[in-house]
């Protein structure tokens, strides 16, 4: 575990603002094209910065940030954790916050670690801190949708069952990133089986992926959970992400 780090929130730390996206992380070249996600982080931090933790080392170096925001669900037109994930829980945050909504529970968006701080336990007090700070503002749920951090292994095999498999020895979750979840205290609701979606030309995916795509089908990318969907004809390929919802009660 990194004890000599300090973890707070970008509300406490706003010097860090201009830090946040210039942090190296691990994400794919890929992931980062999502429209929704492109469109709206920036806003979010801003917005929510009291729910935007950083982590900093003893030289004052940013290695990680957890991105949570707050939304209503507890509306007749919302009521479950949405189908479409990231992207449409973003969009409800965003929503309630220009109304001025109540939020009655967090979500959290992502959780970065800096590579060279990766395997140190930084991701499990980064899920501890954020549960504490959702819990700190009243909140008695966090929700996740969490994108497993070992489904990319095997991208052909449905998100459903995937998510479904626990070891032996402990029934905890095979998977490692949902087995962080769950040992803080999560339950896996659902399978969110369009969390995020990124469509591009096949000049735009050649360059994402340094992968051909010049035949019709699935085409297995580095560090997708699903195969991208290529159609030559129509010039685009598009990728569907499935997540899996995690609840904590706080």
């Amino acid at each position: 575990m990194d004890d000599d780090l300090t973890v707070t929130t970008l509300a406490d730390r706003p010097d860090l603002r201009p830090l946040l996206w210039e942090m190296p992380d691990s994400w794919p070249a890929f992931m980062l094209q999502d429209l929704v996600a492109h469109a709206t982080l920036g806003r979010l931090v801003d917005e929510f910065p009291e729910f935007t933790l950083v982590a900093t080392d003893p030289a004052g170096q940013l290695v990680a940030r957890g991105l949570s925001v707050p939304f209503l669900l507890g509306t007749p037109r919302r009521g479950t954790l949405p189908d479409r994930g990231w992207d449409q829980v973003v969009l409800w945050a965003l929503h309630d916050r220009i109304r001025g909504d109540r939020p009655d529970t967090v979500t959290a968006l992502e959780i970065a670690i800096r590579p060279d701080r990766q395997g140190t336990g930084l991701s499990t007090r980064l899920v501890a801190a954020m549960r504490a700070n959702a819990a700190a503002h009243g909140f008695t749920e966090l929700v996740a949708p969490v994108r497993p951090s070992a489904k990319h292994l095997e991208p052909g095999t449905p998100m459903p069952e995937y998510a479904a498999r626990v070891r032996e020895a402990d029934g905890l979750p095979e998977d490692p990133w949902l087995r962080v979840h769950v040992r803080a205290g999560a339950v896996i609701e659902r399978v969110c089986p369009v969390a995020m979606t990124v469509a591009g030309s096949l000049a735009e995916w050649r360059a994402w992926t340094g992968l051909p795509f010049d035949a019709s089908g699935e085409v297995l990318v580095p560090g997708a959970l699903a195969p991208v969907r290529c159609d030559p004809e129509r010039d685009q390929a598009v990728y569907v992400e499935p997540n899996v919802w995690l609840r904590h009660r706080l």
